[in-house]
């Protein structure tokens, strides 16, 4: 009798025990994504400012904002396939947080096209590839403890909410000179943030050793992973829709200076559109549960074709509001579908490298073509040449997503043989709907 009333005693303290590992490990990602995200709610609406500021035309600064997304094609997937292999996301995420914080520092006594673009690449490297490497440990937080990834990363659209208005207000008062230390201050709590993480345990492959493993420079996860026509559909879906933002993201703000909006009315309308993300992101999971990832792709898609189709027409302030909540589905909706999918198609040994070339393809390829795109097309042809050709690119995105929906049913994208043979786990991992 006395073993019987224990056993319920020992399961529910057991219980008790992985809610809190569950709510500390989300307490400790949210926090990182708090803090990466102070950093890109000042990156982007006020570095161009900055750069302006600085002297630098509407070409330079377009190539100043490109470049580091062609570089960081070689450089992200190579980091973020290293973290797999060793198991060490975190030492990762610390050593990057060090390199964007020392980056910004020398950013700041800059000037010159060269000396600028020399030091905004490594910032804007080391910021790009930590979000890979956080979101590898937000899933696997996901399908090892049951977090609920929107509820994690709200946090990071928060602080770039207050970030982006505090900011806009700061700078209508400082000047558009100091822009950099904004961000500097975000690198600051970057590196506080990454060095709170937690150490998780090694997963099987790294505990194993796995002496079999190919040598890191055979790069076989990706290889893999780019044979799948599904996950190729979903790398022009997911980064189609996102890079369609380039003309948004980069040159937004001085678009509403030119139609005579403060700095201050641009950090509201950047924060409308991170407070719809925000409320998305908090009730992802009940939708996600009903439609799956493969609609949260096309809903994305979709609603992108329209905004930027509206955009092109310069809209006043009043229509500038609920398109600006749009921002909901497509960078939101786009993201959870993109993040779900990977849970859901692609081996746990593989999400590292999975979530890289999502990043690299996402904010890196396609959207330094479409920065480049954007800054030609606004120099020669205005605002609304610019966001038609971002619907075009939304509309790519829309049919890639249809294709994956009709050819992805929720399953692995690739066998466990072939994760088996990266050094991964081939079991069946609980995963979201399709």
């Amino acid at each position: 009798m006395v073993e019987r009333g224990a056993k319920p005693g020992h399961a529910m303290r057991q219980d008790d025990n992985r809610r809190a590992h569950a709510r500390a490990l989300s307490v400790r990602i949210a926090v990182f994504y708090g803090a990466l995200f102070v950093t890109l709610g000042t990156y982007v609406p006020f570095m161009p400012v900055w750069l302006a500021a600085r002297g630098l035309g509407t070409g330079e600064i377009s190539a100043v904002l490109a470049v580091p997304f062609f570089l960081r094609v070689l450089i992200t997937p190579a980091l973020a396939l290293s973290a797999d292999r060793r198991d060490s996301h975190r030492l990762y995420m610390i050593a990057l947080a060090w390199i964007a914080l020392l980056s910004v520092l020398a950013l700041s006594q800059a000037g010159g096209f060269w000396p600028v673009l020399m030091l905004i690449a490594p910032l804007v490297i080391a910021n790009s590839s930590m979000m890979p490497l956080a979101e590898t440990v937000a899933v696997r937080g996901v399908r090892e403890a049951g977090l609920d990834y929107g509820r994690i990363r709200l946090w990071g659209s928060l602080t770039f909410i207050a970030a982006s208005f505090l900011g806009g207000l700061l700078l209508d008062r400082l000047g558009a000179g100091q822009g950099v230390w904004l961000v500097a201050f975000g690198c600051v709590l970057t590196v506080m943030a990454a060095h709170l993480l937690p150490r998780l345990p090694a997963q099987e492959h790294v505990q194993a050793g796995d002496p079999m493993r190919a040598p890191l420079w055979h790069v076989r996860e990706p290889r893999l992973l780019l044979t799948s026509k599904v996950f190729v559909a979903f790398l022009i879906a997911a980064g189609g829709a996102q890079a369609a933002h380039a003309t948004m993201l980069t040159y937004g703000t001085l678009i509403w200076q030119g139609q005579g909006l403060s700095a201050g009315v641009g950090g509201a309308l950047w924060a409308v559109a991170v407070l719809a993300e925000v409320a998305l992101f908090a009730v992802s999971a009940p939708l996600l549960a009903r439609y799956g990832a493969a609609n949260f792709l096309i809903a994305g898609a979709a609603v992108s074709v329209v905004r930027w189709l509206v955009m092109a027409f310069d809209p006043p302030l009043g229509l500038l509001l609920p398109l600006q909540v749009l921002h909901a589905l497509t960078y939101a909706g786009t993201h959870i579908g993109a993040i779900y999918f990977i849970a859901g198609a692609v081996p746990p040994s593989m999400q590292g490298s999975a979530q890289a070339l999502y990043a690299t393809v996402a904010s890196g390829v396609a959207m330094g073509l479409a920065t480049l795109a954007s800054g030609g097309l606004l120099t020669d042809f205005g605002s609304g040449l610019a966001y038609a050709a971002m619907a075009g690119i939304a509309m790519i995105a829309l049919a890639a997503a249809w294709f994956l929906k009709r050819n992805w049913q929720g399953d692995l994208i690739l066998s466990g043989a072939d994760a088996l043979s990266c050094g991964g786990d081939a079991t069946p991992q609980p995963r979201p709907p399709a």
